[in-house]
């Protein structure tokens, strides 16, 4: 047999036999990996373990640590469902079920069932996973899906889409009694799935179009283990006590209002307090690395982001407004291109470079009603937006600085971060601005940041912006959850659209490299995370109400009140309770509120000149000196604890 050559993921080069699957290949690496093999990437291609490689290749074999070897995973899960659904109701259509974040759903027609039903479908499809049935892969025709699906017009209409883009058609198929039409890959059997759950039933409008029949949604999720499966449930659990609905109505931090609309949160002065201290603590660290405030208006004429790029790519995301002398106007949904306007409007040295601009500014993204959710997706985005102009020599140190701002802000909070190197996907390279030799210099340069900087990276194609790719930090939160936060993006597009240059040592004109960096992102998603993450309960710098003081009698208030004037002159948050309730009631409401400190007063404590601290956690610290006390918050304050 011919040999071919296989570039594995660090670069090593091996020869293998023409015509043997990754399963194979893993094999002779080690039995671990070829046990833990859900699906590979050939060439960046999504690929089944059994389908032959037939050339040279780039090769990685996914197992569950990768998110992609993860989707696999659970959309083979979907297909098991599917499977069910068709044995238990025959008369069903099934439409797509693609994977998610955490788990899959599959859309059904004509599949009239509740919840209720849902241990009845778990149990046939452990049978399914107990048939160990092989999941096989067949190239197709028209006619042939025609055939394999003759009531089925959801699949015939799909595939003649796909056939019409120039796609090659395909099926997969467990046993002699199920077909689906599905681009794959798939796991090579079903009794991978050791464990899976029905969460759920939904409505959902066929291809998201409300004039469209609505289908029955049924969400589930999947893991190789039930020890898995049952940690997943426990942290969903918790997850729910920590929603950042539920604790920021609570706490008072933002609201809605049907009259101003879905989407559009308003926030309290404590929420807002919160705002403004987190912003407070990314300007800082930005002031240090020489950044300079910037402003912008919240509309722009249409021919900006037409010579920019966005208006062609997200025209359908803007929020337009009425023309006005000729021209069209729309909401700001970006603020890039403002900000090359201001480094445009003077002739700019190379001595001047880089030129490091901040804003904090709401940009605005018109988003489906169905798909808002509290703070995670709104229709007003406030941004801790920054751009840096500067020459491709100063390219690597401005990102590090950025990099570094970014690891001092979340370590402050406690989260793990991560970094998913973000690339453009080759097969789709019409999604992108620029030529192919711009993005694979600017990707290989991100690598190389990455192992300069020995970080833990992985490689996510079709992930980057359509104008460069980028390093996204992807942040772990308490439950083990992860989000995608900061960014730092690479762009060589927009500085060649908008024509912008320094002159150089020469006096030529030399075309500079503009820097996108984001640290929260979106004030609004980073403070649900942040929320969800510390479940309320804020470090005290950040907190809204830092202490709060209880009196024993109202003849202890005068007391009380002098310790608090006393504790808000050093800036202190500080807050007396004096109503006529009990003490254990008083403390209770305090400590729901997560308050930080929370003081008790009495008798002893104003004869002695001193308080007694108790915390919400309910650890009680005793007595203590005033002043003592007040020199540890402030201790605790400037370090950010």
């Amino acid at each position: 047999m011919p040999k071919i050559k296989i570039t594995f993921p660090d670069g090593t080069v091996k020869e293998f036999e023409q015509g043997n699957t990754p399963k194979q290949i893993a094999a002779s690496i080690g039995k671990r990996l070829a046990a833990d093999a859900l699906a590979a990437k050939v060439n960046d291609k999504l690929w089944d373990l059994d389908r032959p490689v037939e050339q040279d290749s780039r090769l990685q074999i996914l197992t569950w640590e990768q998110p992609e070897g993860r989707a696999v995973f659970r959309h083979s899960t979907a297909h098991i469902l599917a499977h069910a659904i068709k044995r238990l109701y025959p008369d069903a259509k099934n439409t797509i079920g693609p994977s998610l974040e955490d788990g899959f759903y599959y859309d059904f027609d004509d599949l009239p069932i509740s919840e209720t039903d849902f241990p009845r479908i778990e149990e046939e499809m452990q049978k399914i996973v107990k048939e160990n049935m092989p999941s096989k892969r067949r190239v197709v025709t028209i006619e042939d899906v025609k055939k394999l699906f003759p009531k089925n017009t959801y699949k015939t209409e799909m595939a003649k889409e796909f056939k019409d883009a120039g796609f090659e058609l395909t099926v997969y198929y467990h046993g002699e009694d199920f077909w689906d039409l599905c681009e794959g890959p798939h796991l090579m059997n079903t009794g991978l799935v050791k464990a899976a759950k029905l969460m759920k039933l939904a409505g959902a409008y066929w291809r998201g179009d409300a004039k469209n029949k609505q289908l029955t949604r049924i969400y589930g999720t999947s893991f190789p283990t039930e020890k898995q499966l049952k940690e997943h449930l426990k942290m969903l659990e918790e997850a729910e006590k920590r929603d950042h609905r539920k604790i920021g109505k609570e706490l008072d931090l933002f609201t809605f209002s049907e009259l101003v609309g879905s989407g559009l949160p308003l926030w309290t002065p404590k929420g807002t307090l919160m705002r403004t201290l987190l912003d407070e603590f990314v300007w800082q660290l930005r002031k240090q690395r020489g950044y300079e405030k910037v402003t912008i208006p919240h509309i722009t004429k249409k021919e900006l982001y037409i010579t920019s790029g966005h208006w062609a790519k997200y025209v359908n995301d803007l929020f337009k407004i009425t023309t006005r002398e000729g021209h069209e106007f729309a909401m700001k949904p970006m603020n890039c291109p403002h900000h090359t306007q201001i480094y445009a409007h003077l002739i700019r040295s190379y001595r001047d470079l880089p030129q490091r601009y901040a804003e904090t500014t709401m940009v605005y993204r018109d988003e489906q009603t169905g798909e808002l959710s509290g703070l995670s997706r709104v229709l007003c985005i406030t941004q801790d937006d920054a751009h840096v102009f500067c020459r491709e020599s100063q390219f690597k140190d401005e990102a590090f600085k950025i990099w570094d701002i970014i690891n001092t802000f979340y370590g402050t909070f406690g989260f793990k971060l991560k970094v998913r190197l973000s690339l453009h996907d080759p097969s789709k390279f019409e999604k992108y601005i620029g030529t192919k030799e711009q993005w694979e210099f600017a990707e290989n340069q991100l690598r190389e940041m990455v192992k300069e900087r020995k970080a833990e990276a992985t490689e996510a194609v079709g992930e980057a912006a359509f104008y460069g790719p980028k390093l996204d930090f992807m942040a772990y939160d308490s439950l083990g959850r992860q989000w995608q936060v900061a960014t730092i993006q690479a762009d060589r597009n927009m500085p060649e659209r908008f024509d912008l240059y320094c002159v150089n040592e020469k006096g030529e004109h030399e075309r500079i490299v503009m820097i996108h960096a984001a640290i929260m992102g979106s004030i609004e998603r980073f403070v649900s995370v942040l929320i969800e993450h510390t479940a309320g309960k804020f470090p005290l710098w950040l907190s809204p109400e830092q202490v709060r003081i209880l009196t024993i009698a109202d003849r202890f208030n005068d007391y009380a009140e002098s310790v608090r004037k006393k504790l808000a002159e050093k800036e202190i948050r500080v807050t007396c309770d004096f109503r006529a309730e009990t003490l254990n009631k008083k403390i209770r409401e305090a400590e729901l509120a997560k308050v930080n400190y929370i003081l008790v007063v009495g008798e002893k404590e104003q004869n002695n000149k001193t308080i007694n601290v108790r915390t919400r956690e309910n650890e009680i610290i005793g007595e203590k000196n005033i002043e003592e006390f007040l020199k540890q918050l402030l201790t605790e304050v400037e370090g950010k604890k």
